[in-house]
């Protein structure tokens, strides 16, 4: 089973969220909270993947997210907004969000999103990754002179290939099963990657993958 907290200010969002989770077989809501209950709750409970929401009256999400992150053995966390284009997103995901996810997800797409998430894949919300990405840093024509950019060229042919598949979602088993390698030997390829993009996570070097252009007309399809 798969243990999900969700972290949100409005009970109607919390009771919503666990009534289509609990629905799918493999996934069991633990814990809803709000954000001033969130940190000690999944310090209590050790859910697989907490949902939080960005922006909260009682406790900021970003700083909730750092608390979380902090923590050994932290679970995996994907944040919830409302916002096609949130400015908090980019932060959130430089400080270790696995992903986000609109409010107004279909419900039959959520438990997909949430398997995902717990296999180690990358969660981008379409319509918001493209905003986003659109107003990042080195989006635009001039991300050629990005020495983030750059250092996708010291990535090898398969690396770029597995970058591309991480970018849209998918687990090192997934990865592996598409192109043919061992999990373990993704898993290097994933580490080389993060290594040699100097980013702490998948969702950041698929974050960077877009920003290069590696994914074409795909950008924002990751966990879809």
């Amino acid at each position: 089973m798969i243990r999900v907290q969700v972290v949100d200010d409005e009970a109607l969002i919390r009771s919503g969220f666990e009534l289509i989770l609990n629905a799918a077989e493999d996934i069991e809501v633990v814990a809803t909270s709000t954000g001033a209950e969130a940190a000690g709750t999944v310090t209590r409970l050790r859910p697989d993947v907490v949902l939080l929401d960005i922006r909260m009256p009682d406790v900021d999400g970003l700083t909730v997210l750092r608390e979380i992150r902090a923590m050994p053995e932290a679970p995996v966390v994907a944040m919830l907004t409302t916002f096609d284009s949130d400015e908090y997103i980019v932060t959130a995901l430089r400080s270790g969000a696995a992903g986000f996810i609109l409010k107004d997800t279909e419900p039959e797409q959520l438990a997909q999103l949430v398997r995902t998430l717990a296999a180690g894949g990358v969660v981008l919300s379409p319509k918001a990754s493209r905003s986003m990405l659109h107003g990042h840093p080195g989006h635009a024509a001039g991300a050629g002179d990005d020495p983030e950019v750059r250092r996708v060229g010291l990535l090898s042919g398969r690396e770029r290939e597995v970058l591309v598949l991480v970018a849209e979602g998918l687990s090192n088993a997934d990865i592996g099963a598409r192109i043919h390698l061992s999990a373990g030997t993704v898993k290097d390829h994933v580490s080389a990657i993060l290594t040699k993009l100097r980013v702490g996570s998948r969702v950041q070097a698929a974050l960077l993958a877009q920003r290069a252009g590696l994914l074409g007309g795909r950008g924002g399809e990751a966990g879809r």
